[in-house]
């Protein structure tokens, strides 16, 4: 569904630059954005594709977003990435359609002034202490337009045959966004971080990204079910989960009850019986160079 709706200081940009920033693996990234705009791209129509030149995918991790802008832009356009992980960036060099990328950091773009005419990203701003420090640092290297694909992490919505698995993710979901420092439900709220960097906001666009699980299984899918069935996803948040108000027996009470949702998980999927929707709200917010 689709709905309408400078420079940066030296000592605020050391202040951010010492702050720890959310790292992903590989297959979060797969797991998250794989087929995101399969679907519909009208979300994207914001950027004005057909009618740039230079575009510069902030973010850009393993490529998904890059790729998409490559095939929408005209073809004598240079798409171009950038990431701080260089671990990525070479498995994002060994994709069978790479898009040249290079390392560098959201704040300190390695590109001169001017270099592009669109600057994007990806569920990045969200994971940044000071998403307008970052916006700042985009506008300085873009000549017309900067644009933010960010989602709205606290109104994800589930549908599972399992019927506890959307109450539990919910409280799961609860003590993690608790636990983490940055606005990971920033979502439409980005224009604020487009406005306090100096640009005019054009507009914001949402766009729901929907996953869906059922037969027959994706070994994707079937590594997901595991990993609820072990908690093995729940270990991995525990730090930042435990950061916030959940207390530890809390969290051991939580995984408990997530280990006995997963293992009905995969009773189901033996039967054929299991199915899953995620809808995950994203907001496309394009801001102008003034």
């Amino acid at each position: 569904m689709v709905t309408s709706e400078s420079k940066i200081d030296p000592f605020l940009l050391e202040t951010v630059l010492r702050r720890p920033v959310r790292e992903f693996s590989e297959d979060y990234l797969r797991r998250t954005r794989e087929g995101m705009w399969d679907d519909s791209r009208e979300a994207l129509e914001l950027l004005a594709l057909e009618s740039r030149q230079r575009i510069l995918d902030v973010g850009c991790g393993t490529g998904e977003l890059s790729r998409v802008l490559r095939e929408e832009a005209p073809d004598d356009a240079t798409v171009v990435g950038c990431d701080a992980d260089r671990e990525l960036l070479e498995i994002a060099a060994d994709h069978d359609d790479p898009v040249p990328a290079v390392a560098g950091d959201a704040l300190r773009l390695p590109f001169s002034d001017d270099g592009f005419d669109l600057v994007v990203c990806q569920a990045l701003l969200i994971n940044l202490p000071d998403p307008a420090a970052a916006v700042a640092e985009f506008a300085r290297v873009s000549t017309d337009l900067v644009a933010a694909v960010e989602p709205n992490n606290a109104t994800v919505e589930i549908d599972s045959s399992v019927d506890r698995e959307g109450r539990l993710e919910r409280r799961a979901r609860s003590a993690y966004l608790d636990g983490v420092a940055t606005d990971v439900a920033l979502g439409a709220d980005a224009r604020t971080a487009f406005e306090d960097a100096g640009l005019e906001v054009c507009e914001t666009r949402r766009y729901d990204h929907v996953r869906t699980v059922e037969p027959p299984y994706s070994e994707m899918a079937l590594v997901a079910a595991r990993r609820k069935a072990t908690g093995a996803g729940l270990a991995d948040d525990r730090e930042t989960m435990l950061s916030g108000a959940l207390t530890e027996a809390e969290y051991d009470d939580l995984r408990g009850a997530w280990r006995e949702m997963g293992r009905d998980v995969i009773e189901q999927m033996e039967a054929r019986e299991y199915r899953r929707e995620e809808s995950v709200p994203f907001f496309v917010t394009v801001g102008r160079i003034p």
